[in-house]
């Protein structure tokens, strides 16, 4: 049964930011104000507890989030945010935990949101900061983690990596990933009258301005129709009461079928990246997480012939019609 917090939690969702995704004028709105308040530097007191580092990437900001002590193995953690919201306090509370928890060095890209910036820019970012890890870590020793439109990131940047013939990361976790756009699911519709948080019109939004016109059905936007076979092993945690759900559990179902090894914690009641929300169901999922980072990867498949390193970002070819 859903605890009584996470109750409140979703009565607050459902009479605030439910509000930004009602349509495509409030998440316009929300945007500007958003612009005025956003801050994303790790809170102060992170910097008691860890060691951070920042440098610039293509212009934007990285952060690097090491415990005091800790091994090699690292994270990318892309953060959500429907592409069009920057990383929040609560990215930064799970982003702490993890290092601490794991003793992993978390990298974290700032990377250009919309509708500023298109796919193209924020992906041809994240894919030079991944490239500047390949050089300094082994891919075995590398997990992208990401929720919500960063676990959407997580799983189209390994499927670009692929197509370059770059080595992979190990492991996937993808907390609420948004996965498939097209809307072709009607489970979707459904799903989004229990869902305190997100709406398909403000969603629909979002997309338009990010996904530089290519195709909501292309993998690049949609990644459920990508080539599932090159992905990890794969952690994915989704609830019950997310309208990004029903196409969590099809994803999972076909990586499986594409040999994927991939494990899912489907928790009732629970919304939208609940894991970043402190309350008694972000303690077993921030858990779960843990225990599938901390054993040892599962073995891997061989990735492909290496090709001489090009524009990661290149433009599908869908969207140049």
């Amino acid at each position: 049964m859903p605890s009584f917090k996470s109750h409140v939690v979703s009565f607050i969702l459902r009479h605030s930011r439910k509000k930004a995704f009602a349509s495509p004028e409030n998440l316009q709105r929300w945007i500007a104000y958003a612009r005025k308040t956003e801050d994303h530097h790790p809170p102060a007191l992170l910097r008691e507890r860890l060691h951070i580092t920042e440098r610039s990437v293509d212009g934007f900001p990285v952060y690097e989030i090491a415990p005091k002590a800790g091994e090699r193995r690292r994270i990318l953690y892309m953060h959500g945010g429907a592409y069009v919201f920057q990383i929040t306090s609560y990215h930064w509370g799970l982003i702490a935990e993890m290092a601490e928890r794991l003793g992993f060095s978390i990298t974290v890209p700032i990377y250009p949101i919309a509708p500023e910036h298109d796919f193209h820019a924020m992906f041809g970012m994240v894919g030079d900061v991944y490239r500047q890890m390949l050089d300094e870590t082994d891919a075995e020793d590398i997990v992208f983690m990401g929720d919500s439109a960063g676990g959407n990131m997580a799983v189209v940047l390994t499927m670009m990596a692929a197509e370059e013939g770059l080595s992979l990361p190990s492991r996937h976790v993808l907390i609420s990933p948004g996965l498939d756009m097209s809307l072709s699911n009607p489970e979707v519709f459904e799903a989004e009258r229990n869902d305190p948080w997100l709406g398909i019109s403000g969603g629909l939004e979002a997309i338009r301005m990010y996904s530089a016109g290519i195709d909501r059905s292309d993998w690049h936007i949609s990644p459920l129709y990508g080539d599932l076979s090159v992905l990890p092993q794969t952690l994915l945690l989704t609830g019950s009461h997310d309208l990004l759900s029903p196409d969590n559990l099809i994803f999972a179902k076909k990586a499986r079928a594409a040999g994927v090894d991939i494990d899912v914690v489907y928790e009732e009641g629970m919304f939208h990246v609940w894991p970043l929300i402190e309350m008694p169901e972000a303690r077993r999922a921030r858990n779960s997480i843990v225990t599938f980072l901390e054993g040892e990867p599962a073995r891997r498949r061989a990735t492909a012939r290496r090709r001489p390193r090009t524009a990661f970002a290149a433009r599908p070819a869908e969207a140049a019609e």
